[in-house]
């Protein structure tokens, strides 16, 4: 991915690293030139810790996913039409900026096929946040919101109506950039249900919190105009987008 920023990991106040895991990873893509990177996170209550991609996830490679440009021309008829995205109908977010800016509008279905894509991808496990892990890796170890909160986050009183490219604010404690604001992002509540967290672009500076969250709203998809309506893309949520768990390996934490 072209992520913008040079790869910075910062000291965290009161909470101890796992000395033997490293801070940061970086996992090539296979059959494309992306590469994937995340940040340690401290695990939530003492638990294990887990890696978290350092911005949300671009379109260069959302793009890769649902074009299957990673495939030769024969295998990319082969694949199976759930497997991966239609190209949209409507493209979302057309004139906010494409290459390194967050992909945006996908549904949790198109979500979840992507990490399992990614997954297969390199042969480590992505996957979509808990809203617990979500909030533990916005917060940054900080009891409160990092200010000026216009240098850390997108929102509306300084986005213009509109998403910024990924990792222009800048990070939390954590290293993470973009946690609030920008596009709201999607993790998994108790129950399972998907939510959207952290508000996005669209959200007043006043709203804006780790535990800001909405679920799933009808008028996401109200201007649809196919029958029946897409499973892949929200035409009417430019405000929405992922941001994935990259789970530490066995490997890495056996040192095998």
């Amino acid at each position: 991915m072209r992520w913008g920023l040079p790869f910075i990991v910062l000291p965290i106040a009161g909470c101890a690293m796992t000395p033997d895991l490293p801070p940061g990873v970086s996992d090539p893509v296979p059959d494309t030139t992306e590469t994937v990177i995340s940040v340690l996170v401290p695990g939530v209550d003492g638990g294990e810790p887990f890696y978290m991609t350092r911005t949300e996830i671009t379109w260069e490679l959302y793009d890769i996913f649902v074009y299957r440009r990673d495939l030769s021309g024969r295998a990319r008829r082969a694949v199976d039409a759930e497997a991966r995205p239609s190209r949209p109908y409507v493209l979302p977010g057309e004139g906010f900026g494409h290459n390194g800016y967050p992909a945006l509008a996908m549904t949790r279905k198109g979500a979840a096929a992507f990490a399992e894509w990614l997954s297969e991808k390199t042969g480590q496990t992505y996957r979509l946040p808990t809203e617990a892990e979500w909030e533990h890796a916005c917060r940054g170890s900080a009891d409160a919101l990092p200010e000026p909160l216009g240098d850390y986050a997108w929102h509306w009183d300084n986005a213009d109506d509109r998403t910024g490219a990924a990792g222009t604010r800048k990070p939390n404690a954590f290293g993470l950039h973009d946690m609030l604001g920008n596009v709201a992002e999607y993790a998994l509540a108790h129950d399972g249900a998907a939510v959207i967290k952290g508000g996005s672009y669209r959200t007043d500076a006043a709203e804006l919190s780790c535990e800001w969250r909405q679920g799933y709203r009808p008028g996401w998809n109200a201007s649809d105009p196919q029958f029946p309506k897409s499973t892949w893309w929200y035409v009417d949520a430019p405000f929405l987008g992922i941001r994935l768990v990259r789970e530490v390996s066995d490997a890495q934490r056996y040192g095998s």
